[in-house]
């Protein structure tokens, strides 16, 4: 399904560079196509990226980032913009425009190289701008022309995934970290040479979903929107909007339960989902993954063993065979399950975020 949404950004994308169409990159006019396949390797890897981190900071919440949830843009009726899509932008962005700077900078694309504007210049106090920084600034116009061209819309959930992506690109920004090189007789260190370059991919998804859990919701003026004209509905949005930090997520809907099944929604709920009951260097999601999955969702922890049996302690006889043992290793994981003579949803109140 992953694969499935990559294929059809890419072509949806492609598809809106109609023949005639140009757009300035670079100072170069390219034509139609030819300026969004350039780069369409690197912006898949960027999006397959944000994918997997998704999946990664959200494996131990009721809301796991399904394959459902990928799907960026409002085309074709995709109207949700509750909490998570907000983090679904934001990572995707993220991921794009990390890809596209990385690769840049390590000379895989034919246009675009280190940001050196600054070079030579005075940082502070004992250090130069030198060296080879991330091109920031190209990472973040490729991302941007290809993830807001999904954003077809003029509402106010066009304008919120928007915001988005914005939040995305401006957390690769924020989390770049200065590297420093020594200069001087025996390493003595008195005149530094330093330069900016991106963090690990993972330090954007901490930060980005620590940005998911203090996301704000948009209270829209529907009366005002619904009675004025389009002109008076973009007003009525920058005023709105005009309050909010660009760099902190926006949502306009409450999530859904998601401990429930809903399957007219894509939700699967957490019946079946495993969690995490003992063991060593958990950290708190893992810790707190039964009660937030199985208790908190009106279900009991059930313990599941599987007995493996493989082929063990194998020796060479001559001449020439090889006998081997039969081992049996029981491995033990803990689902969320019904609990006994409980058929409807009972949640329990929750202590904690969802």
């Amino acid at each position: 399904m992953a694969y499935f949404f990559l294929c059809f950004f890419l072509f949806f994308i492609c598809d809106k560079a109609l023949p005639g169409h140009t757009w300035k990159m670079n100072n170069l006019l390219m034509t139609g196509p030819k300026a969004y396949l350039t780069y369409a390797s690197s912006v898949q890897v960027g999006a397959q990226s944000g994918i997997r981190e998704c999946k990664h900071q959200f494996a131990w919440d009721r809301w796991n980032c399904p394959d459902s949830a990928l799907q960026l843009s409002t085309y074709k009726g995709f109207r949700s913009s509750t909490r998570e899509t907000s983090f679904v932008h934001a990572i995707s962005a993220a991921g794009v425009m990390h890809t596209l700077t990385r690769n840049c900078s390590l000379g895989d694309l034919d246009d675009c190289g280190c940001d050196s504007s600054r070079n030579g210049k005075l940082g502070g106090r004992g250090w130069l701008w030198g060296g080879c920084s991330d091109n920031v600034d190209f990472g973040e116009r490729i991302s941007k022309e290809y993830l807001d061209a999904l954003e077809t819309g003029q509402d106010s959930r066009a304008a919120v995934n928007l915001h988005n992506n914005e939040a995305g690109r401006l957390a690769v920004k924020a989390t770049m970290k200065r590297i420093c090189r020594c200069h001087g007789m025996s390493e003595s260190c008195t005149m530094q040479t330093c330069w900016m370059q991106l963090s690990d991919f993972r330090e954007i998804g901490n930060y980005l979903k620590v940005k998911h859990g203090q996301a704000q919701k948009l209270e829209m003026d529907k009366r005002r929107m619904r009675a004025a004209n389009s002109a008076d509905n973009r007003v009525a949005m920058a005023d709105t909007f005009g309050s909010i930090p660009r760099s902190e997520l926006i949502y306009l809907e409450d999530s859904p339960d998601y401990c429930a099944k809903n399957l007219s929604i894509g939700l699967l709920g957490t019946e079946g989902r495993e969690c995490v009951q003992h063991g060593e260097s958990l950290t708190q999601w893992e810790r707190r993954s039964c009660r937030r999955l199985c208790h908190e969702c009106g279900l009991r922890v059930e313990e599941m063993r599987t007995e493996i049996v493989s082929s063990c302690n194998c020796k060479f006889h001559w001449c020439c065979t090889v006998k081997c043992e039969n081992c049996s290793q029981v491995t033990v994981k803990h689902v969320c399950a019904r609990r006994h003579g409980h058929h409807g949803h009972q949640r329990r109140r929750p202590r904690g975020p969802k």
